[in-house]
C-alpha cells in the first residue's frame, strides 16, 4: 500500500503549483484522501480533503479561493492545483488516506501517508 506525492517545488509568490497523489497496492474508494503540510518548527496542518472517490470538499480556510483539489478515480491519483501561492504557504506537502472517523482535518484520522513533497514559495 502506497501514496505517491509529487509535484512539489519553487515558485514566485503570486505562482501556481500542481501537486499529485498517487495510490496503489489497494483500492482506496471508501476512504478519506487529504493533503496537510508541515512547515519548519510548526505541527502539521490541514490543508484540504475529501472522498477519495467524491462527495463534498472542505478546505481549510488559509487555502479556501487559491487551492483547488480534483481526481481522476481511473488513475487513482488525486490533484492539488495551487494558485495565487503566498510564501507562507512554504511547507512539505503530505497527502494521507483513510476511512471517515468524524474529523478529516486530524491527522489521527488517516492511516496511511505519501512521502511528503516540498514546495517553497520565495517572495
Amino acid at each position: 500500500v502506497q501514496l505517491q506525492a509529487s509535484g512539489g517545488g519553487l515558485v514566485q509568490a503570486g505562482g501556481s503549483l500542481r501537486l499529485s497523489c498517487a495510490a496503489s497496492g489497494r483500492t482506496f474508494n471508501s476512504y478519506r484522501v487529504g493533503w496537510f503540510r508541515q512547515a519548519p518548527g510548526k505541527e502539521r496542518e490541514f490543508v484540504v480533503a475529501t472522498g477519495w472517490s467524491g462527495g463534498a470538499i472542505s478546505y481549510a480556510d488559509s487555502v479556501k479561493g487559491r487551492f483547488t483539489l480534483s481526481r481522476d478515480n481511473a488513475k487513482s491519483t488525486v490533484y492539488l492545483q495551487m494558485n495565487s501561492l503566498k510564501p507562507e504557504d512554504t511547507a512539505v506537502y503530505y497527502c494521507a488516506a483513510g476511512p471517515y472517523r468524524g474529523s478529516d482535518s486530524y491527522t489521527g484520522s488517516y492511516d496511511y501517508w505519501g512521502q511528503g513533497t516540498q514546495v517553497t514559495v520565495s517572495s
